[in-house]
C-alpha cells in the first residue's frame, strides 16, 4: 500500500508520501557511455552492488562492437537483467525521432543481428523518442535556424502520419521476433494527448506511438525549485517513471545552470516515483556511481515518507497549466487566424459601407442645395 495526502496543519499544501507496503522499487539504470569507459565503469565492485540491490541496466546501442557485446555478456552472466537503449550515432541525431525513422529501422536490424551474432540477452528493447542532438543544440543556441525548422513544420501533419504508422510497424516487428518494446517519452507528451493536438510531434519530431511499456522521463534536475512536484503532477499518468539526472553534461556552464540530483533529491524523487510505478528509471548510471549513490541505496529506507512542499506542487501545476494553454491555443491557431481574417473582412465590409453612405448623403444634401 502507498498513499499521499496534503498536509492541511502546515497550511502549505504540502503532500506527504509514504509507500508502505512493498516499497522498494525495481530500479533500472541507464548508461550512455562509449565502450571504453565500460570496463572501469562496470568493476567486480559496481556488479556486486548491483545484484545486490536487484537493479538492472538499460545500456546504449550506439556502438555496436564486440567489446560492447562482451560487457553485455559479462552483465547477463552476472545476473543483471539488460535493456537494450536503441540509440544511433550521433551524425544521425541519437534519438529516435520522426526525421530518421527508416535509420532507426537500419539500425534494429544491425542491433538484431549484433545481439544474434554475440548471444545476447535483453529484458527489453527501448526507443528513446526526442528532439535530434541537432534540434537540441538548435534550443540551446541557433535561434534562428530553430524557428525556420518550426515554420517549416507547423502544417505538416503528413509527417506525423508517416512517423507513427513507421514506428508503429517498426514495434509490431520488434515484437514478432520477441523483443519486449519500451518507449521513452518526455513529458509534454501526457499534456499533447490531453489537448488533443500534434503540435509536438510536428515541431519537435517526437511520435506519439507505443510498445508494451511507456515510460515518461520525469527530469526535475531541469528545474530544481519545482523538484518532485513535477512527478507529482505527470505520475498519475505514467506507466512507468524515470528520474534523473545524477550526471553533469560537461558543459560549465549547463551544469552551472542546471545541476545535477543530491542524494535528498535523488532519494526522495525514487520514493514519489514508486507511488506511481513498481519499476523506476534512472538516468544516469555513472552519475550515481560517481556520487556515491549506487553504496547508499544499498541501505536506503525505502519505508521513509517524504514531503513535496506545496510550493513545488503549485509552480509544478502552474507550469503545466501554461503548457497546456499554449498547446491549446497553439491547436486552434488556424481558426484564431480564419475568425480575424472574417472579422477582419466584416469590418472593412461596414466601413466601405458607412463611407458610400456618407458620400451618397453628402451628394444628396449637395442636390438638394442646388
Amino acid at each position: 500500500m502507498s498513499f499521499a495526502v496534503a498536509d492541511a496543519s502546515s497550511g502549505r499544501g504540502d503532500v506527504l508520501v509514504h509507500n508502505r507496503d512493498d516499497p522498494r522499487a525495481e530500479l533500472i539504470f541507464a548508461c550512455d557511455r562509449p565502450t571504453s569507459e565500460l570496463p572501469a565503469l562496470f568493476t567486480p565492485a559496481l556488479i556486486a552492488d548491483l545484484q545486490q540491490i536487484k537493479a538492472g541496466i538499460a545500456l546504449s546501442t550506439e556502438d555496436l562492437s564486440p567489446e560492447r557485446a562482451e560487457v553485455v555478456r559479462r552483465l547477463n552472466a552476472a545476473g543483471i537483467p539488460m535493456t537494450a537503449w536503441i540509440a544511433l550515432p550521433r551524425d544521425q541525431g541519437y534519438y529516435v525521432n520522426a526525421g530518421n525513422a527508416p535509420l532507426t529501422a537500419a539500425r534494429i536490424e544491425e542491433f538484431d543481428k549484433w545481439t544474434l551474432a554475440n548471444g545476447l540477452r535483453w529484458q527489453a528493447v527501448g526507443l528513446d523518442i526526442e528532439p535530434t542532438l541537432a534540434e537540441y543544440g538548435s534550443l540551446m543556441g541557433h535561434k534562428g535556424q530553430l524557428l525556420y525548422l518550426m515554420l517549416r513544420r507547423a502544417f505538416d501533419s503528413a509527417r506525423v502520419r508517416r512517423a507513427r504508422d513507421a514506428y508503429a510497424e517498426l514495434i509490431r516487428s520488434m515484437q514478432a521476433r520477441g523483443y519486449y518494446v519500451q518507449t521513452y517519452q518526455l513529458e509534454f507528451i501526457a499534456d499533447e494527448r490531453r489537448v488533443h493536438t500534434t503540435i509536438l510531434e510536428r515541431l519537435f519530431g517526437i511520435v506519439d506511438v507505443r510498445g508494451n511499456q511507456e515510460v515518461l522521463m520525469l527530469y526535475d534536475s531541469f528545474n530544481h525549485a519545482v523538484g518532485a512536484g513535477v512527478l507529482w503532477q505527470y505520475g498519475p499518468e505514467a506507466q512507468t517513471v524515470a528520474v534523473g539526472s545524477t550526471a553533469t553534461s560537461g558543459d560549465a556552464a549547463a551544469d552551472a545552470k542546471f545541476p545535477p540530483l543530491n542524494w535528498e533529491e535523488f532519494s526522495r524523487d525514487l520514493i514519489v516515483a514508486r507511488h506511481f510505478s513498481k519499476v523506476v528509471g534512472v538516468y544516469s548510471l555513472e552519475g550515481c556511481v560517481r556520487q556515491g549513490f549506487i553504496a547508499r541505496l544499498k541501505t536506503m529506507d525505502w519505508n521513509q515518507q517524504v514531503v513535496i512542499p506545496g510550493d513545488s506542487v503549485r509552480k509544478a501545476a502552474g507550469f503545466r497549466k501554461f503548457v497546456f494553454a499554449v498547446l491549446w491555443v497553439g491547436s486552434h491557431f488556424l481558426y484564431f487566424v480564419v475568425a480575424f481574417l472574417l472579422v477582419t473582412a466584416w469590418l472593412v465590409r461596414l466601413i466601405v459601407r458607412r463611407r458610400r453612405r456618407k458620400r451618397a448623403a453628402r451628394m444628396a444634401s449637395v442636390g438638394v442645395s442646388a
